[in-house]
C-alpha cells in the first residue's frame, strides 16, 4: 500500500484523532475500541499476516488485533497446532477469523495485505522480509534483523529498492522512559558518556541429548528449514531450542542482546566499531546446545567509546539488581536503565533521579514482555505505512545494531580480535571470519534482491 495522498492523510489523521477523543472522554454505548477502528473503511485499515505464531508471534498476532484500524487478515506457521490456537484467539479479539496460510507466501499474493509481521525463527528473518518487499508488502520484523551480515545488508537492500516500511522490532525505541532516558543523556545529564555494559542473565535448563525421529504429523519440517540447509529433525530442537543451534538460530546474544547493545548503540551515538572481542562457550550443560551459554562482548567505537555486552544464560544472577538492563557511564556520573525505568546518579554515586515504570516489563517472558508498552511500537509502524512518519527503528538501525552481537559471535568463533570498517562495518583482512559473514543455503533458496 503506497503513502496515502495529502487528502487521505487529512482524513486519516481527523479519524484518529476522533478516536483519540473518545478514548479519552469514553466509549459511547454499544461501541468498543475495536468497534471505532471497523468505522474506517478497509483501505484505511492496516490489514497484516502473522508468520510465526508459536510463542512470540502469538503475543504480537494479539498486539496487533487489538490496535485500532487493524485487521489480521491470515496466520501462517507450519506447526498446525500453534495455527489454530492463533486463529481462535485473533478471532476472539476481533470478532472476525483471520485465514490460515500454512505458506506465508500464498498471504503475500493478497493484493489487499499491506504488511507482514515475522516471528519465524532466525533463519526465516532475512528471506521472508525480502520475499514481502518484492510482494509490494510492508515489515514488521522481530530481532534479529537476520541470522547473518550478508543477509542484513540485502534486508536492509530491499526496504530501500521497493520503499517499504520496515520496522524492526526494537521496541524500547518507543518506550516513553527509555526515549526521556536517551533524552538525558543526549542533553549533557553525565557529561559524555563514554562506556556502555549492558547484560542478560536467565537459568536455561538443559536442552540434552536430542534423538532423530520421525517428523510430527502437525508439523511442516520442509517449509521450516525454508532456507536452512536440511538437517535431520530432532526432538529437542521444535520450538524453541532451535535458538541454540547455528543452522538455524544465533544464541542468546541475538536472541536477547540485540536490545540492548541497540540501546549501547544508542545512547553512545555510534553506528559501526572499530574491533570487536568476544569469549564464552557451553560452560553449563553437556547437550546439544551449540551456541555459548555463557559469553562477553566488548566493541570499540572511533569516538573513543565502547559498549561491553554480557549474556548468562544458565546463571540469573542479576546484574544491578536487574535480570537484563544496561548502564552508561560518563565524565559526571552513570545513567541506569531498567525495563521502561531509569535512574541518574553523580559522580558520587549519589542518586539525582529516579523515573519509575507504571507498566508491567518481565524481561524473562519469552514471549510477550511488555504488550501495553509494545503497542507504541506498532502504532509508530502504522504510521510509518499511512502518513510516512520516521520509524523509531527502521531496519538499516536495526540492522546496525544486529551486526554489531554477529561481529561478537563471528569473534567467538573465530577465537580472535576483528578489525573491522567503522564505515560500514565489514571485516578487514581476516579470511577466516569472512567465512562466517555468510552462509550456505538450501538449494533454490537463496534470498536475491
Amino acid at each position: 500500500m503506497e503513502y496515502l495522498t495529502s487528502n487521505r492523510r487529512k482524513f486519516v489523521k481527523q479519524a484518529l484523532a476522533g478516536v483519540t477523543a473518545v478514548s479519552v472522554g469514553g466509549i459511547l454505548p454499544g461501541f468498543s475500541p475495536r468497534s471505532y477502528g471497523n468505522i474506517l473503511g478497509s483501505n484505511d485499515r492496516i490489514q497484516v499476516a502473522l508468520m510465526g505464531v508459536n510463542g512470540r508471534g502469538k503475543a504480537l498476532a494479539t498486539n496487533f488485533a487489538s490496535q485500532q484500524n487493524c485487521e489480521v487478515l491470515y496466520i501462517s506457521d507450519v506447526d498446525r497446532r500453534a495455527a489454530r490456537k492463533c486463529i481462535a484467539k485473533v478471532e476472539s479479539i476481533q470478532k472476525k477469523k483471520p485465514q490460515a496460510a500454512p505458506d506465508f507466501r500464498k498471504a503475500l499474493e493478497d493484493k489487499n495485505l499491506d504488511a507482514l509481521v515475522i516471528a519465524a525463527p532466525d533463519h526465516w528473518h532475512a528471506p521472508a522480509a525480502i520475499l514481502a518487499c518484492q510482494a509490494g508488502k510492508h515489515v514488521y520484523l522481530e530481532k534479529p534483523a537476520s541470522h547473518n551480515p550478508h543477509e542484513g545488508e540485502l534486508v536492509t537492500a530491499a526496504a530501500a529498492k521497493y520503499k517499504r516500511v520496515v520496522q524492526m522490532g526494537n521496541q524500547r525505541r518507543s518506550w516513553p522512559n527509555v526515549v526521556a532516558a536517551m533524552q538525558q543523556l543526549r542533553g549533557g545529564a553525565i557529561g559524555r558518556p563514554y562506556f556502555a555494559k549492558t547484560w542478560y542473565t536467565n537459568n536455561r535448563k538443559s536442552i540434552g541429548k536430542g534423538k532423530e525421529v520421525k517428523v510430527p504429523g502437525w508439523l511442516d519440517y520442509e517449509l521450516w528449514q525454508g532456507p536452512a540447509p536440511r538437517q535431520p529433525y530432532r526432538n529437542n530442537l521444535v520450538h524453541y531450542n532451535w535458538h541454540w543451534f547455528w543452522n538455524w538460530g544465533t544464541g542468546e546474544a541475538l536472541n536477547n542482546g540485540t536490545h540492548m547493545v541497540d540501546l549501547a548503540r544508542w545512547g553512545l551515538g555510534v553506528d559501526f566499531p572499530t574491533r570487536v572481542t568476544s569469549v564464552g562457550g557451553r560452560y553449563r550443560y553437556q547437550d546439544d546446545w551449540q551456541t555459548p551459554d555463557t559469553q562477553v562482548i566488548t566493541l570499540e567505537f572511533p569516538n573513543n567509546t565502547s559498549a561491553l555486552w554480557e549474556g548468562r544464560s544458565c546463571n540469573g544472577r542479576p546484574v544491578e539488581g536487574n535480570t537484563a538492563g544496561i548502564i552508561f557511564y560518563g565524565e559526571n556520573g552513570s545513567l541506569l536503565i531498567d525495563g521502561n525505568s531509569y535512574q541518574v546518579f553523580d559522580e558520587k554515586n549519589k542518586l539525582i533521579k529516579d523515573i519509575k515504570n507504571t507498566t508491567l516489563v518481565d524481561a524473562r517472558n519469552l514471549t510477550n514482555p511488555a504488550q501495553e508498552l509494545d503497542a507504541l511500537h506498532i502504532r509508530n509502524f502504522f504510521d510509518g505505512i499511512r502518513l510516512g512518519t520516521k520509524q523509531n527503528a527502521d531496519i538499516l538501525g536495526g540492522h546496525k545494531s544486529t551486526l554489531l552481537c554477529q561481529l561478537g559471535n563471528i569473534a567467538l568463533r573465530t577465537g580472535h580480535t576483528l578489525n573491522i570498517n567503522p564505515e560500514n562495518g565489514h571485516i578487514l583482512n581476516d579470511n577466516e571470519a569472512l567465512k562466517y559473514w555468510r552462509r550456505e543455503y538450501e538449494s533454490g533458496w537463496e534470498p536475491t534482491v
